[in-house]
């Protein structure tokens, strides 16, 4: 009787860890996952070098920590450099070719490879963290077992930045432009609106959450070649789950695919990808265009 409730103990214990992991990945996966679906609902493709900014921007984190030692300037250096880089690739790359659609996808899944390659070339390919402040190093304890506090920060940066896009997106001019766009690029363009510029915009902010989410994962997770793809393949996910355009929609799906990745691990190691995939496949099966996205 007593190993059985010692058991039970355990399984709860455990149960309740993964939610919290579920949670604290969830978070990880908004802030790359909410530029990515602004990208894809404004510009109508899908920006396959996003995993690539993400893997880029842990990477200047991680020199500007060998650097510095400081972790909050390694986030902010990381994020501005993406940004940069976002805007360059935005104006000379896609720019260029708007509107060809398979150019502009096979444009994006090549200079993911280019930065992929450039990143192993520059950092090498053994697995690096990014090394934390002191007092964010600690651990907490939680459902009787020790945790990460650095995690704990990661949930609390993808809820502030999750509530300051919903105030950008409802309460400002700006963030009405973007909805408009996401809904009728064509009727924006014809009151006057340089749909160009704010194209630059939302890729330049979605470069940037890109940048800030590499240093974020780098510092609990890993950096090491073909890292970009993998948080990409998840991103997706994401993306198609809660709709193209709807932040939303980007809650939603970073929840829903931080929380199965996370049970599934536990429960059925050997079917993880089919437990993340076969929701995706329903639901685009029933609605193409995701929860909460809309027809185009």
């Amino acid at each position: 009787m007593a190993e059985s409730e010692a058991g039970r103990s355990v399984s709860a214990q455990v149960l309740g860890l993964q939610f919290v992991n579920g949670l604290t990945l969830a978070a990880l996966l908004f802030l790359l996952a909410s530029g990515f679906t602004l990208i894809f609902g404004l510009m109508r493709i899908m920006n396959l070098s996003h995993g690539a900014l993400y893997l880029v921007g842990g990477y200047i984190g991680l020199t500007v920590i060998r650097v510095s030692g400081n972790f909050f300037l390694a986030a902010l250096v990381a994020a501005i450099g993406v940004m940069l880089l976002g805007i360059l690739t935005e104006r000379f790359l896609m720019r260029p070719i708007r509107g060809l659609v398979m150019p502009e996808v096979l444009l994006s899944i090549g200079l993911a490879f280019i930065l992929g390659d450039l990143s192993l070339a520059i950092w090498g390919g053994d697995p690096q963290t990014l090394k934390t402040p002191d007092f964010l190093s600690g651990s907490l304890t939680v459902f009787g077992s020790t945790y990460p506090m650095f995690r704990f920060v990661v949930l609390f940066v993808g809820a502030v930045v999750g509530v300051s896009l919903w105030y950008l997106q409802e309460r400002t001019r700006i963030g009405a432009i973007v909805r408009a766009g996401v809904d009728d690029r064509e009727m924006v363009d014809a009151v006057g609106i340089n749909v160009k510029a704010v194209f630059a915009l939302v890729f330049a902010f979605g470069a940037l959450l890109a940048g800030l989410a590499g240093v974020m994962g780098g510092a609990f997770l890993a950096l090491y070649p073909g890292a970009d793809f993998e948080i990409l393949t998840y991103a997706l996910v994401v993306v198609v789950i809660g709709g193209p355009g709807s932040l939303l929609g980007a809650v939603i799906g970073s929840l829903t695919v931080g929380m199965i990745d996370a049970y599934a691990k536990v429960l059925t190691p050997e079917l993880v990808y089919f437990t993340i995939f076969a929701p995706m496949a329903l639901i685009l099966w029933w609605r193409p265009y995701g929860l909460f996205g809309r027809p185009w």
